[in-house]
């Protein structure tokens, strides 16, 4: 008996291009950051990358940098409908801040080391940053049964919705890497979800319908696509 075919979600979690503050190597958070040049092309080439990639609704984080990668990636596509839960991580007063003045603060290590653990000064702490990005996207994979959903949102959250479908604690989030303008693509099936692609800033080719993501795993591998 072959698998059996149920519906299956594909989220592609896409960084906003390069900000005026990642240029600097100052923490944003959520103070406004546009796109500098470098992130504007980046913005219009992720357009590119994905001109043959289904879109059926387009999510955006409320900030500036993510709303203006998300309105050039699918320019004549779709509008951005912003969605709180995937807006960048409060961190409170470290916003504004250089990362190099930030990696000397007794609370880097946490945030490096047991992030579950890491509570911002008058923001928020990591885990319900994770909580409400992944929570996001579940809900958002109810609503759109075998649809394609494009998320432009920021590092961490796109970090902890991977660490989600991987099965992995948040302590080991820092493990993963997210550049700007990369997509991860993530099929989410009744029991199951299956990470397809991570931090890949190439030419990206997805079909309308997998040929083979129910629930179960292919034994063996799948083949080349």
């Amino acid at each position: 008996m072959g698998p059996i075919l149920s519906h299956v979600t594909t989220v592609l979690l896409l960084r906003h291009g390069r900000s005026t503050a990642n240029a600097q190597g100052v923490l944003a958070g959520r103070n406004d950051s546009e796109l500098d040049e470098t992130g504007r092309d980046q913005a219009l080439d992720l357009g590119n990358r994905l001109a043959d990639v289904p879109l059926d609704v387009l999510v955006s984080s409320p900030q500036l940098r993510a709303r203006q990668t998300a309105a050039m990636a699918a320019t004549g596509r779709a509008e951005a409908v912003v969605n709180d839960a995937f807006a960048e991580c409060d961190y409170g007063d470290w916003s504004g801040a250089a990362l190099s003045e930030l990696a000397t603060e007794p609370a880097w290590e946490i945030v490096q080391w047991q992030p579950s653990a890491a509570q911002f000064p008058q923001g928020e702490t990591m885990a319900q940053m994770a909580h409400r990005a992944t929570h996001g996207v579940r809900e958002l994979v109810r609503e759109h049964p075998d649809g394609f959903v494009w998320i432009v949102t920021h590092g961490d959250i796109i970090k902890a919705i991977v660490a989600d479908a991987l099965g992995m604690h948040l302590d080991h989030f820092q493990r993963l890497v997210v550049d700007t303008a990369s997509v991860t693509v993530i099929t989410y099936a009744p029991r199951r979800s299956f990470v397809e692609r991570l931090n890949d800033t190439g030419p990206i080719r997805l079909a309308r319908k997998p040929d083979d993501k129910g629930s179960d795993a292919v034994v063996g591998g799948r083949a080349a696509q």
